[in-house]
């Protein structure tokens, strides 16, 4: 299969300063050579992109809808070629493949409806003297650093509101996943985008991110990734006033009482650790579970993790791929050695899977007795991991849940006593709290709280990190004078 490789900047599909190739995880095979942008690429992408704010910014509302419609068209039209592209950039269980290309298809449908329901907001004025409105103006040239879990999903949950809200958008994926968005570009290009509108560019040297976000340019810098990486772009991008939105990391807890349903629990825990391969912002850390049910309850993860699936086969049901590299592979085999011999007990997993010496797999793994001075329990998995916590003192439960260096994104309940849920999610400090279920879509607000990030992903909510307010007051006497109130 032939996979894009080119860069998409200034309104053409271009090569770049160097190339980088991209490896299967699950087959350790190269699937592709890209493109990968060097300081001058960097340059003229930021040039379109500020040469495309007063174009695109005047551009109508319907004529925005328009493009994002084109594009959503085309995204339908070559579904299988999409989801392939990420099966095959990062060994991602074909089945699974199908969220990512449906969200960039639902992303550019919600957010041109969306726009269109923003509307100047009145303002009273008490003296009766002056007209008040607030109104909504792109924010100006957007600059967005994708994760490689989620490659078209996280595209899809930045260029739906940029486009929408009038804003240029400079698209800077993972290198370690660049295909599939590298394949949007090819889109766009086919269409006839207007040039600057959307860039999607990658780049295999910290240097060329590091000036892109310094650039005076970009009027919003917005991230998913890690905490860490989250504030090396807030410290490199200080050239500037600019506006902030990320989506970072965090250390998601799972609260398990006696009285929860424990088979409803485990689906949903195996599930987030093992889909994606616990690769996932939101997927459950730390399972603190009431030592009433724990022993049930293991058992129940335990067999779940044993009967799921593994490997990379577009045909066969597959639950867990590979990690996206033998980096990452080797950091979780160390947290859970580190945890084992610390005496957490290693109920599942541990390991590669048997029968599979080839791709970063590891075996969805479950752990007892973990502890808070493991690193397991201290750090973001981001991998299939599940790790128990035993637990009888509910006060002492609520100060270990909210303990969290990495910030809170997402909590979990699971009760049948609703006071407790409420009293519970009304003290996690978290920012989105999931009680007996889980459930996200692209009208429902995602974000967290602290070092978990700035602002939301998805919802109404998500168009407001791209537009800037302003008050229009008009007084009705011109030879009125309303006065100042410093």
């Amino acid at each position: 299969m032939n996979f894009p490789s080119q860069m998409y900047i200034a309104g053409e599909l271009t090569d770049g300063a160097s190339t980088k190739e991209v490896i299967n995880p699950a087959t350790e095979n190269w699937v592709a050579t890209v493109a990968t942008a060097g300081l001058q690429d960097a340059e003229r992408a930021l040039q379109a992109a500020r040469a495309a704010v007063p174009i695109w910014g005047a551009t109508s509302i319907a004529k925005r809808q328009k493009w994002m419609l084109a594009l959503r068209d085309e995204v339908i039209a070559q579904e299988d070629f999409l989801r392939s592209c990420i099966h095959y950039e990062m060994g991602k269980p074909w089945s699974q493949t199908e969220e990512d290309w449906d969200r960039l298809v639902v992303s550019l449908e919600y957010y041109g409806e969306e726009i269109a329901r923003f509307s100047d907001l009145g303002l009273t004025d008490r003296a009766g003297t002056h007209t008040h409105r607030m109104v909504h103006k792109p924010a100006g040239v957007v600059l967005a650093f994708l994760a490689w879990n989620f490659p078209l999903l996280n595209l899809a949950f930045k260029i739906g509101p940029a486009m929408a809200a009038g804003c240029p958008i400079i698209i800077r994926p993972s290198e370690a996943t660049p295909i599939s968005t590298y394949a949007v570009g090819a889109l766009c290009a086919k269409i006839g985008m207007p040039t600057g509108v959307v860039q999607i560019l990658c780049s295999d040297s910290y240097a060329t991110a590091d000036a892109m976000t310094a650039s005076t340019i970009p009027a919003v810098v917005t991230l998913i990734g890690s905490t860490k990486t989250g504030q090396h772009v807030m410290r490199t991008g200080a050239t500037s006033i600019k506006r902030y939105s990320m989506e970072l990391g965090g250390n998601a807890p799972v609260l398990v009482f006696e009285d929860a349903d424990l088979e409803l629990a485990a689906d949903i825990v195996t599930d987030l650790k093992f889909t994606n391969a616990g690769q996932i912002c939101v997927a459950p850390n730390r399972i603190f579970v009431a030592s009433e049910v724990l022993k049930v309850f293991s058992e129940k993860v335990v067999n779940r993790a044993r009967a799921a699936k593994v490997g990379f086969d577009k045909s066969a049901d597959i639950k867990t791929g590979p990690v996206i590299n033998a980096e990452a592979w080797t950091r979780l085999k160390r947290l859970v050695d580190d945890a084992v011999a610390q005496g957490a007990n290693l109920l599942a997993g541990g390991d590669r899977p048997e029968g599979l010496s080839v791709g970063h797999y590891l075996a969805p793994t479950v752990l007892g007795d973990v502890s808070e001075t493991m690193d397991v329990y201290r750090e973001e998995i981001f991998g299939p991991i599940i790790s128990i916590v035993p637990f009888t003192d509910e006060t002492k439960l609520l100060e270990m849940a909210n303990d969290c260096e990495e910030g809170g994104l997402t909590a979990y309940i699971f009760t049948q006593n609703l006071t407790r849920a409420e009293y519970f999610a009304a003290h996690l400090r978290y920012g989105e709290i999931q009680i007996n279920g889980v459930k996200y879509d692209i009208h429902l607000p995602h974000g967290g709280i602290g070092q978990s990030g700035i602002g939301h992903d998805c919802s109404s909510l998500a168009l407001n990190d791209y537009l800037v307010k302003k008050r229009i007051t008009r007084a009705l006497d011109k030879t009125t004078f309303g006065g100042l109130n410093p």
